[in-house]
């Protein structure tokens, strides 16, 4: 390898491994380092309405609904809140479940959508109907699918609707079960988190998502509700915040009695599937937050082709190696931490073997913000 050749890959290395760290740094260590707390016997932020939206969920509902139902978010001992559950064409019994149970809690209604809508495709559509009959000015989403963290779930979210804050962003993570699937999903997952969390809590919030997420009824027709993206089968949550929120006017809450947990998907076919649909939104999002999320991803990919290469020039090859171990130091324990703020302490002995996965994770899911179009069913 010639000099010149030499020195331009190792430069190009140094450069790729300069803004990776750069962005664990100055980024990733807002969420690693978070230490904020929350007074669980503090009143409540004011009344909220939970919407949840669900198609053939039988299954799901009773596990899920009665801890939303049963939340410790009360006013004189009785409910601060409402429940919503909006049942979208479901062709199961979920109806007759939500039904017999409407008798038992005073503050929880459901509502039975019978026609779809022709030119609004996947969740959109049902969601609105939601938020439309909400009482209430402050909104919570969840699926029928997550259940809460806690019965303080309701009362730590509301703590994040202060100083005028109208979007308050949640963790959803996955329940922990066997096997090496479930470590990738929960570690995409959290590595996803660790982005939009992190970017949110630096002023630059470009998603949530619903299994955990609340905005203010008002912030939702300001801004036309899902117009700007209806035609869309997916992004009723990340699109919407990409689209409102702001540095002034978001928050994060994380605590894990305030997370929304779900069933992971158990097959790599339907993970797949999912990853895909979620990620056919990102080409919509704006310029600016597609430039930061494509850089980090950009280097992030380009990290091991570059030290592969760089580490064939010799005369350099210290640098090299000097490079690669601050590159871990940093993402190691920046990493560690975060995987304790956001309770995936299990995973941290498989880090690096997951960052060095990340560039398969890229080649199959990337071309999914070009080419995928979605499904026009939400489920």
């Amino acid at each position: 390898m010639s000099d010149n050749l030499g020195l331009i890959f190792f430069y190009t290395f140094a450069a790729i491994a300069g803004i990776q760290v750069l962005y664990y740094l100055i980024f990733f260590s807002r969420v690693a380092f978070y230490r904020r707390k929350f007074d669980l016997g503090e009143p409540p932020g004011g009344d909220m309405s939970v919407i949840i939206c669900a198609k053939n969920e039988e299954r799901s509902l009773p596990m899920n609904l009665p801890t939303v139902l049963q939340q410790r978010y009360h006013i004189h001992n009785a409910p601060s809140y409402e429940v919503i559950v909006v049942n979208d064409n479901s062709e199961d019994d979920s109806k007759y479940y939500l039904a017999s149970i409407e008798n038992g809690y005073p503050h929880y209604r459901h509502i039975e959508i019978k026609q779809a809508a022709k030119f609004i495709p996947g969740k959109k559509y049902p969601l609105s109907i939601g938020i439309k009959g909400a009482k209430f000015d402050t909104v919570v989403l969840t699926d029928a699918d997550c259940k809460p963290g806690s019965i303080h779930w309701l009362n730590l979210m509301s703590q994040g609707f202060r100083e005028g804050k109208e979007i308050v962003l949640g963790y959803g993570p996955y329940y922990k079960k066997p096997g090496f699937l479930n470590k990738v999903i929960r570690y995409e997952t959290w590595f996803s988190a660790l982005q939009y969390l992190s970017f949110a809590l630096s002023g630059i919030p470009y998603m949530g998502v619903g299994r955990n997420l609340a905005y203010k009824k008002d912030l939702f027709f300001r801004h036309k509700g899902f117009t700007a993206h209806q035609h869309i089968a997916s992004g009723d949550d990340d699109l919407f915040v990409n689209r409102a929120a702001t540095s002034k006017n978001t928050a994060v809450v994380i605590d894990k009695l305030a997370f929304a947990y779900s069933e992971p998907k158990r097959k790599w076919k339907h993970w797949f599937g999912q990853k895909t649909r979620h990620m056919s939104t990102g080409r919509y999002y704006r310029a600016g937050h597609k430039f930061l999320l494509g850089l980090f991803s950009l280097t992030h990919f380009l990290f091991y082709p570059a030290l592969a290469v760089a580490l064939f020039y010799t005369p350099m090859l210290y640098f090299t190696l000097g490079i690669l171990g601050a590159r871990i130091v940093v993402q190691t324990v920046i990493s560690g931490f975060a995987l304790k703020t956001l309770d995936e302490r299990d995973l941290f002995w498989y880090v690096w073997l997951m960052d060095i996965l990340m560039f398969l994770y890229y080649v199959i899911f990337t071309p999914a913000l070009f080419f995928a179009k979605g499904r026009n069913k939400w489920k």
